[in-house]
């Protein structure tokens, strides 16, 4: 902190202007300013250090039903509850280029390794160069946050994303229209462990905005990941369960002796002020050990949803995902706030079957409604209807609490 004064000439008068002001690089740039912009900020008053305290509480509670088909083939439906998601982290940038995350999820009371990772920002022409534990670029529901995704699942074709593995990525974006991303990763458990002499897999994914307007109140979102999988053991498996996480798995392809897989994904969104739209198909070639025959899986969904309130999905056009809702006015009673309500409807199908491989073929159709108290928290409604080819249909009626920071 600095004293600065001036002199000037006012009328024929000397008038003596005196100020206080932080000079780069002072002490006082070092001092640490807490505050809470959707979780808590600590940041030095010259921003060259910023930390994130953050976490997440997803409680479900679910109710079921099914047809003797499923009764007999997969064992009756168990009405249930639980912790879903249970997750605490810790972020921050260092010195402006710098940045760190850890985070893991306690949920199930077994410890889950999400995202542990170092990076480097405002790398010229390649962005930021991230090593550790993360997603891998790939899908827009899956690099969407579950903090922010439409239902409290995601859709059936989420059974082919690879999520988060060890690795090494580059992510980039040019004129917060266009972003992209690639990553060389390797398969890991949920500590984040890799044992044996594993083979990479590479995935990248581009997305643009060929329609943004109105400060992102008008937008369309394409996209197109890829990924090819060879892992160190020959090995493959696909099983998904009908969008309730507390159900069984109702379709499953077994292990397949595969050599490799290919993962292609094309991915669009489209928003209109309180209306949105949003689809992905993704297909999954396996090419066979010699012997084997290839096979070829795919599934697909379709969703909108309507902001009875007036507020609009938030897409953040630099990363090509949708952030959090912000109501326009937050609950509260004694000002008759009534926070943000949206109503979505979903179709996806997930076929597992081809040639010699009978893994099923599942189609869900799902209705839900969400109302978004504030910025941090959100209770959800879903009802899934679940229809498994051969076997029959399964009701799914569940509902979460969230808290987010």
């Amino acid at each position: 902190m600095r004293l600065l004064w001036k002199m000037r000439s006012i009328a024929g008068r000397t008038v003596l202007t005196l100020a206080w002001c932080v000079v780069p690089g002072s002490a006082a740039d070092k001092k640490v300013q807490v505050e809470w912009k959707d979780g808590v900020r600590l940041e030095t008053r010259d921003k060259k250090v910023r930390l994130k305290f953050g976490g997440r509480i997803h409680y479900d509670w679910a109710f079921m039903s099914q047809d003797s088909g499923i009764r007999q083939s997969l064992g009756a439906l168990q009405d249930g509850t639980e912790a879903r998601r249970a997750r605490i982290y810790f972020s921050g940038v260092l010195h402006e280029q710098v940045e760190f995350k850890v985070q893991y999820d306690f949920a199930g009371g077994t410890t889950k390794l999400k995202d542990v990772y170092l990076g480097l920002t405002g790398i010229p022409y390649l962005g930021k160069i991230r090593v550790g534990h993360m997603k891998e670029p790939f899908s827009l529901e899956e690099m969407t946050s579950s903090n922010n995704v439409t239902f409290l699942e995601r859709a059936l074709p989420n059974a082919f994303a690879p999520s988060r593995n060890a690795g090494l990525s580059i992510t980039n974006h040019a004129k917060e229209r266009v972003s992209w991303g690639v990553g060389v990763f390797l398969d890991t458990n949920d500590l984040g462990v890799d044992q044996g002499d594993g083979e990479f897999n590479f995935t990248g994914r581009l997305t643009g905005t060929p329609w943004y307007a109105e400060k992102g109140k008008k937008v369309v979102h394409v996209g197109l990941g890829y990924s090819h999988r060879s892992p160190s053991e020959p090995r493959f498996r696909f099983r998904q369960r009908p969008e309730a996480h507390l159900a069984p798995r109702f379709v499953d392809t077994g292990t397949l002796r595969m050599q490799s897989a290919h993962l292609v994904g094309p991915e669009f969104a489209w928003v209109h002020g309180p209306a949105s739209v949003q689809a992905e198909y993704i297909r999954a070639g396996l090419n066979a050990v010699e012997g084997n025959v290839n096979s070829n899986f795919q599934g697909y969904y379709l969703l909108g949803s309507y902001f009875l309130t007036g507020e609009q999905r938030n897409y953040r056009a630099s990363a090509g995902q949708f952030r959090g809702i912000k109501p326009r006015r937050n609950f509260n009673l004694g000002q008759k706030g009534t926070g943000a309500w949206e109503v979505a409807v979903r179709y996806s199908s997930l076929d597992l079957n081809h040639g010699p491989v009978s893994g099923g073929k599942l189609n869900d159709f799902t209705a839900g409604l969400n109302w978004y108290l504030n910025p941090n928290a959100r209770v959800m409604w879903n009802y899934i209807r679940a229809n498994r080819d051969t076997l029959g249909k399964a009701d799914v009626f569940q509902m979460r609490i969230q808290v987010n920071f």
